[in-house]
C-alpha cells in the first residue's frame, strides 16, 4: 500500500456519476469528510454516453428538422448536416459539462483539503468500513469510512447470443462514435429510448431507420393517444416500424446486418441494413466492488441492489441512483444520493422518498412531458377518474408557433374535490408547462388554484387552465362545441361517459 496509515472519512462515495457526485456535494454541505472515487470518467454516462450526449442530439435534430420543413416549403435547398457537424456539437456540449465538473472538483480539493478527497481508480469494499482503490498507474491505497455510498450506476442491456461490437451492432455506448450517419439503422426495442433515436435519425434524414416493437403499439405503458401521435409522426419520417414482431435473429453478414423477424400472424421477414442499435434497457454496475465481502444483499428478483429507502441490509452502506433499481433517470438518482447523505447526517430522519409523482420527459417528437398516473394506469387499478383534453390547436401561443399539434391531458378523481391524479403532455414546451400541475399534485391539490391563477398571455400554460375550467364548467371553450379539439369525460370500471360541458 501506498500510505502507512488509513485515512478516515465520514462517508466515501464509489462512483462519480450524476448519483455519487450529488452525494459528494450533500455531504460536503452537512461539513463532513468525503471522498469521491472514480474508475473512469467524472460525471459518469450522465454526461458521456446518456443524457447529455442524446440531448444534445436531439435538440440540433429538431432543429435542422424545423429549419429543412420551413425550407421545403418555400421550395428553397435544404440545410446540409454531416456527422461531423453533429459529433463536434456533442463533443462541445461534453468538454462544457466536463469542465464544469472537473474544475469545480479541483477547487474543493485545494479548497477543502481536510474535508474533500477525489480518487480516480476501481474502488473494492474488503469490510463495511474498508475500500481499497486500485489506481491506473498500478498504486493501490486503502481508506476507512463510517459510511458508505454505491452508486457505480448502469450500462446497456445486451441480447445473448448477438456480437455487439459497438461499430456494427451497436448500443447507446457506440452509437455516438460512428464515422458517418448510416444509410439504415435498426434500433431494437421501441421504448423511450429506442424512440428517442428513432426521432433523432430520422429528423436529420440522413438514414432509413427501422423500429422493431413486439407490442402491437409502440410505448407500450403509455396511453394509446400519446403512442399513436409519436408513431404517426415517426412514420410521416419515414420509420417502419415492425409492430407485434419478434427478432429471431440479428447478426453481422458481409460488413452489414441482417436480422429475421417473426410476426405474431406467423409471417416472417428478413431485412439487411447497415448498422443495429440495442435499445432494451439498462443493468446495473454491482460486480467486481466487493458486495460478497461486506454482505450487501441483491433485491428478491437479483437484478439489483437491495435497499430500502436508499438503506442497503447493511446499515451504514447505501446504494443510490440506477444500482437501486428505481427510476434509471438523473434527476431520480441525484434525489435518492441527497436523500442518503440526509438520512446519514440528520439530526431528524426525512421522510421516505416517493416516486409516484416524478416528473418525466421523452425527447419524441412532439416531446412528451409527465407526471403521476396516466389514463391506462387509472382503468387497469379500476381508480374512477375524469379526464380533460385540450389539443393545441385551441391555444393562442401554439397558434403563435405555428406548432399545434399536441394536447394536455390532466386526470383528476371523480368527486367534488377533483384531486390532480396525473397529467400528460405532449407538443412543444411540454416539460416546462407540467410543472405547475407537479407541484399540486405534490401538494395534494385540486383543481380550483389552477384554475384561478393568472398565466402570461399568450402562453402554452394556459391551455392547462382551460383544462380545469372545463372541469368547473366555466371554460371559454365548450367541449360540446369544439368536440375535435376539447374534451371532457368521466371513466368509471372501465367505461368512459362524456360529460356535457356548456
Amino acid at each position: 500500500m501506498e500510505e502507512n496509515s488509513i485515512r478516515k472519512f465520514d462517508v466515501a462515495i464509489i462512483g462519480g456519476g450524476p448519483a455519487g457526485y450529488a452525494a459528494a456535494m450533500r455531504a460536503v454541505d452537512f461539513d463532513k469528510s468525503v471522498v469521491l472515487i472514480e474508475k473512469d470518467k467524472l460525471g459518469g454516462a450522465g454526461i458521456y454516453n446518456g443524457a447529455l450526449t442524446s440531448k444534445t442530439m436531439w435538440e440540433l435534430s429538431r432543429k435542422v428538422d424545423t429549419i429543412n420543413s420551413s425550407l421545403y416549403s418555400a421550395g428553397r435547398r435544404q440545410l446540409e448536416v454531416t456527422w461531423d457537424d453533429v459529433q463536434k456539437t456533442i463533443k462541445d456540449a461534453i468538454f462544457e459539462r466536463k469542465f464544469q465538473y472537473s474544475s469545480h472538483v479541483k477547487m474543493l480539493d485545494s479548497k477543502l483539503k481536510e474535508k474533500f478527497e477525489y480518487e480516480k481508480g476501481t474502488a473494492t469494499m474488503v469490510s463495511n468500513h474498508e475500500i481499497e482503490i486500485k489506481r491506473k498507474d498500478d498504486t493501490e491505497t486503502k481508506i476507512w469510512a463510517e459510511n458508505i455510498v454505491i452508486a457505480t450506476g448502469s450500462r446497456p442491456r445486451k441480447i445473448p447470443n448477438i456480437d455487439v461490437d459497438e461499430k456494427i451492432i451497436m448500443t447507446s455506448d457506440g452509437i455516438h462514435h460512428m464515422e458517418s450517419f448510416p444509410k439504415s439503422l435498426v434500433i431494437v426495442g421501441a421504448g423511450v429510448i429506442g424512440c428517442e433515436y428513432a426521432t433523432m435519425f430520422s429528423s436529420f434524414s440522413k438514414t432509413k431507420v427501422y423500429l422493431i416493437d413486439k407490442a402491437d403499439h409502440i410505448l407500450p405503458f403509455e396511453d394509446r393517444d400519446i403512442s399513436s401521435l409519436v408513431a404517426n409522426n415517426l412514420k410521416k419520417n419515414g420509420v417502419t416500424i415492425h409492430n407485434k414482431a419478434t427478432l429471431e435473429r440479428l447478426e453481422k453478414i458481409d460488413g452489414e446486418v441482417e436480422y429475421e423477424l417473426v410476426y405474431q400472424d406467423g409471417k416472417k421477414e428478413v431485412i439487411r441494413v447497415e448498422k443495429a442499435l440495442l435499445s432494451i434497457g439498462r443493468i446495473p454496475n454491482f460486480e467486481n466492488i466487493g458486495m460478497e465481502n461486506v454482505g450487501v444483499k441483491m433485491s428478491e428478483r437479483g437484478r439489483h441492489i437491495g435497499d430500502d429507502d436508499t438503506q442497503t441490509n447493511i446499515p451504514n452502506i447505501y446504494a443510490v441512483g440506477d444500482v437501486s433499481g428505481n427510476l434509471s433517470l438523473v434527476n431520480v438518482g441525484e434525489l435518492e444520493a441527497r436523500h442518503a447523505i440526509e438520512r446519514m447526517f440528520m439530526e431528524k430522519q426525512p421522510e421516505r422518498i416517493s416516486y409516484d409523482n416524478i416528473s418525466t420527459i421523452m425527447f419524441l417528437d412532439p416531446e412528451v412531458a409527465s407526471v403521476g398516473m396516466n389514463e391506462k394506469q387509472c382503468i387497469e387499478q379500476n381508480i374512477p377518474v375524469k379526464v380533460v383534453k385540450i389539443d393545441y390547436s385551441a391555444i393562442a401561443r401554439a397558434i403563435a408557433m405555428r406548432k399545434t399539434e399536441g394536447f394536455f391531458k390532466i386526470i383528476v378523481t371523480n368527486d367534488e374535490e377533483m384531486k390532480i391524479l396525473g397529467m400528460r403532455a405532449i407538443g412543444e414546451h411540454a416539460s416546462s408547462a407540467i410543472q405547475a400541475v407537479a407541484l399540486l399534485i405534490k401538494m395534494d391539490k385540486g383543481i380550483d388554484e389552477l384554475a384561478e391563477l393568472i398565466h402570461p398571455h399568450p402562453s402554452i400554460i394556459e391551455g392547462i387552465q382551460e383544462c380545469v375550467r372545463m372541469l368547473l364548467n366555466k371554460s371559454v371553450f365548450k367541449s360540446s362545441i369544439f368536440k375535435d379539439k376539447l374534451k371532457c369525460y368521466s371513466c368509471v370500471e372501465g367505461v368512459c361517459t362524456p360529460l356535457q360541458r356548456l
